[in-house]
């Protein structure tokens, strides 16, 4: 997620997450604050897009150390990091041209395309991170030309709004050029916790996206839940202080649901479907009963049993 298209919703993670809980990454501890005031070696790097993500990035790059070249087509939003040491280009191309990094921050890949591929022989041999929102298949897309042009393509998706970054609550998720991440880890990882997922370019995107669904998912069904309970008496706020917790709890079974969908012969099944299209079939029932919308339901019916 380069454009913050979800960054409100996750803005509340980051007031309820604890940002000086250390995260995981591989076998080591990481504290993405500590990584800022102790990277390695300055690198150049440039970061195409000055919007909230992009500045945040940038703001990243420069506390750790690294001499930042930054371009925006409106230039006054580029004031506050020149405070900060950054240089300001006067073209993408330029400030493309100027780092051995090269960071995409932009509003979609339509935006990706006019910025990079006027520069192709200026960012040849170069790692270029594109950590603008696409899908799977524009990120693959986008891998075919850079392989076509010689640069090392790493794809991101940021699970974070721009307040996040640099904390330990903040997560990328990266695909794509192997080498190239693992050479460039330390700079990455000052944005927050740096998680690969794979050589395939559209893996992030992909993860990217699925979480997105399922937080989406969860608006959804409590948006219908909170409207259900007003029709007697009730209100979305209380709704909303049971929810929480049960929720919270109940989340930590996503881990052995993986099992039934990774390796479906290794699963023994907690709930039938059966069980499951019953327990549906009931919120239905009520969801009628209270002059609701009873659409969402039918989907889980569908998703959920197969029945």
């Amino acid at each position: 997620m380069g454009i913050a298209l979800h960054s409100r919703y996750l803005s509340i993670v980051a007031q309820q997450a604890n940002l000086e809980v250390r995260c995981r990454t591989g076998s080591k501890n990481f504290d993405a604050k500590a990584a800022m005031t102790n990277s390695t070696a300055a690198q150049r790097v440039s970061v195409i897009g000055l919007g909230a993500m992009g500045t945040a990035l940038a703001e990243a790059l420069l506390a750790g150390g690294h001499q930042v070249v930054v371009w925006n087509r409106t230039a006054a939003r580029a004031e506050a990091l020149v405070a900060q040491g950054a240089r300001v280009a006067a073209t993408a191309a330029e400030a493309m041209a100027a780092a051995d990094l090269v960071i995409l921050c932009v509003l979609d890949d339509a935006a990706v395309r006019e910025h990079i591929e006027p520069a192709a022989a200026l960012v040849r041999g170069r790692t270029v991170v594109n950590l603008t929102t696409t899908t799977p298949e524009q990120a693959r897309a986008l891998g075919r030309w850079a392989a076509a042009n010689e640069v090392e393509l790493i794809d991101g998706g940021i699970m974070a709004s721009p307040e996040m970054i640099g904390g330990a609550a903040s997560l990328v998720i990266y695909s794509g050029a192997t080498a190239a991440f693992d050479r460039h880890r330390s700079v990455l990882e000052l944005f927050g916790r740096a998680e690969f997922v794979g050589a395939d370019l559209g893996a992030a995107a992909m993860y990217d996206l699925s979480i997105l669904g399922g937080m989406y998912a969860m608006f959804a069904a409590f948006r219908q839940g909170g409207t259900m309970v007003r029709t007697t008496g009730g209100t979305a706020a209380h709704l909303a202080a049971l929810m929480v917790p049960f929720l919270q709890a109940i989340s930590t079974s996503l881990t052995a649901q993986a099992v039934g969908i990774d390796t479906p012969a290794d699963y023994v099944q907690i709930q039938s479907d059966e069980f499951t299209a019953a327990a549906i079939d009931l919120i239905d029932k009520a969801a009628v009963e209270s002059g609701t919308s009873t659409d969402l339901f039918g989907v889980l019916h569908r998703t959920l049993t197969g029945l």
